[in-house]
């Protein structure tokens, strides 16, 4: 009895000091400057993945890390975890077999229809369950393809090249797209159908003249399945609907008028799709992510982890030349992401000097962020502890700045992905946002599945939900300087941009003292404009 009464005591005390540091600033501004004025200098040169800038950053970072007592997280003991960017050639062999009513077709790729270059790893997935979502668009309250429909496991299919009539057509240009991470991503069903036309050709990727150029590249395993996402043509869909009570030629003529679509299911269709590809790597190129771990003080849950992230690269500078009138060549990226390296800089050197939460914490800086997520998906299928022992994962990524630099905006931020794994991680966000001295404006119109920038599959954030971890995106919003030489260090808001940090970093903190992992409901997402406050369980 003894011993539980000390090992409570020493939690309270624990918890106690942690809450009064959590009333203490943890991040100066002053230092954020200091730190900022060298990431985004002209010295780094835009920090272009693969660049020689990108390095400086990647060992100042370290340097940072080292003076706090920052422990190592990468490969052999270093702060670095090589980071393997993959040029392949793919030989794709994968087909669709259509059923319907008892009769079968079987298209091969190539042949009436096309698959990603990257399709997967091999396997055989059969649908029986096949869904026609017209236009395949969710645009607002005012057209919503999915609306009333459970599309989750299974074949999702649309049509449509331009949207309907009486919708605001750029915004749809926008979403058109975005159709397949919506039906797949979003909705959860199980494969994407779309017909073939140049938006869709360019999204899935066409081989590359030459005869060593790759299909496709990536930091990810080849060898994991992926949900089956395909274009298809008319022949592919007049069989596919010749038992629907709409034939295809009807409905494809309403598409090219931009008229009305149904939403039905197809019935007596079953669907087996058969991935078979081949891949050959035919080039490789490193990159680096920094990674720090601060140890946790429990023995049990000092096994589990809170990762805080922010991506250290840029877009580097203009080879070529300059327009008429103009001298400046480098992208400095001082707001992207400069401000969300040196916060989560801040942000580690603090957590290792400081109290100790009861989970461990890790900090990475993510590589090749802004040529596709590289660093982080690379971390997701190769991490450096066990992936199902990283109970959150919170993503800072311009922080430093005002939307579009309005005056109004100049005490918000704008959380994205909070609700749509964990309600419980969104209801803690909102409990320390309450606690702070001086709140923030929580702004959560880009969590908004409508919202045409899907913010929330486009930062580093998205590798780590994927693997079904509950995460939240900070973001400040864009602003004119979003990647132009004119993002600098000077035009940041370095009190705001600590407030963030400190409010993001209390949060992990919260999260890493809790006696259980944030619970995964998987509701999806519930915010959007207009939306503030906590989140009932039960909703």
């Amino acid at each position: 009895m003894r011993s539980r009464k000390i090992a409570t005591a020493g939690l309270l005390a624990l918890l106690t000091a942690a809450a009064l540091f959590a009333q203490q600033p943890v991040l100066s501004p002053d230092l954020l400057r200091e730190w900022l004025n060298y990431i985004a200098s002209d010295d780094l040169q835009g920090r272009a993945t693969f660049s020689e800038g990108l390095g400086l950053a990647g060992a100042y970072i370290t340097d940072q890390l080292k003076d706090a007592g920052v422990k190592p997280g990468g490969d052999h003991g270093t702060y670095f975890q090589r980071v393997p960017v993959l040029g392949v050639r793919a030989v794709n062999r994968s087909s669709v077999t259509v059923d319907v009513n008892g009769m079968s077709r079987t298209f091969h790729t190539g042949n009436g229809v096309t698959f990603r270059p990257n399709v997967g790893g091999k396997q055989t997935l059969t649908l029986k369950d096949v869904v026609f979502v017209g236009y395949g668009l969710n645009l607002d309250d005012t057209h919503d393809d999915y609306k009333g429909l459970d599309v989750k496991g299974k074949a999702v299919v649309w049509l449509g090249a331009r949207g309907p009539s009486g919708t605001d057509q750029q915004r749809v240009a926008r979403m058109l797209n975005a159709r397949a991470s919506l039906a797949t991503d979003e909705m959860n069903g199980a494969a994407s159908i779309g017909p073939t036309g140049p938006a869709r050709l360019e999204a899935f990727g066409a081989r590359p003249a030459g005869g060593n150029q790759p299909d496709f590249t990536t930091t990810q395993r080849l060898d994991l399945p992926q949900t089956p996402s395909i274009t298809a043509d008319d022949e592919f869909f007049e069989f596919l609907f010749s038992a629907a009570d709409i034939t295809y030629a009807d409905l494809k003529q309403r598409a090219e008028n931009q008229a009305p679509l149904p939403s039905f299911t197809l019935k007596g269709v079953t669907l087996t799709f058969n991935i078979d590809a081949e891949y050959v790597v035919v080039n490789t190129r490193y990159t680096r992510n920094v990674i720090g771990i601060v140890e946790g003080s429990d023995p049990v849950l000092k096994n589990t982890y809170v990762v805080f992230g922010a991506h250290y690269d840029h877009i580097g500078y203009t080879q070529g030349m300059l327009n008429a009138g103009e001298t400046d060549r480098i992208s400095n990226g001082a707001d992207d992401d400069g401000s969300g390296t040196v916060t989560l800089i801040g942000m580690a050197r603090a957590a290792a000097m400081g109290p100790k939460t009861r989970r461990s914490e890790i900090f990475i800086w993510h590589a090749g962020e802004e040529l596709g997520q590289w660093g982080s998906r690379y971390f997701a299928d190769y991490p450096v502890v066990p992936i199902e022992s990283i109970v959150a994962q919170l993503n800072i990524d311009m922080i430093g700045r005002n939307r579009e630099n309005k005056e109004s905006e100049a005490n918000t931020v704008y959380p994205v992905g909070a609700d749509r794994i964990s309600t419980e991680l969104h209801n803690i966000m909102e409990d320390v946002n309450a606690g702070l001295t001086r709140p923030l404006m929580l702004d959560f119109e880009l969590n908004d599945p409508t919202d045409p920038e899907r913010i929330y599959y486009r930062s580093d954030h998205y590798s780590y939900a994927a693997k079904g971890i509950p995460v939240i995106f900070f973001t400040t919003g864009l602003h004119p300087d979003y990647h132009r030489v004119t993002d600098t260090a000077d035009k940041i808001n370095y009190e705001k941009m600590a407030r963030i940090g400190q409010f993001v970093f209390e949060i992990g903190r919260r999260v890493a003292n809790l006696d259980h992992a944030p619970a995964r409901d998987f509701k999806g997402a519930r915010f959007g404009k207009g939306a503030s406050g906590k989140i009932s369980t039960t909703n």
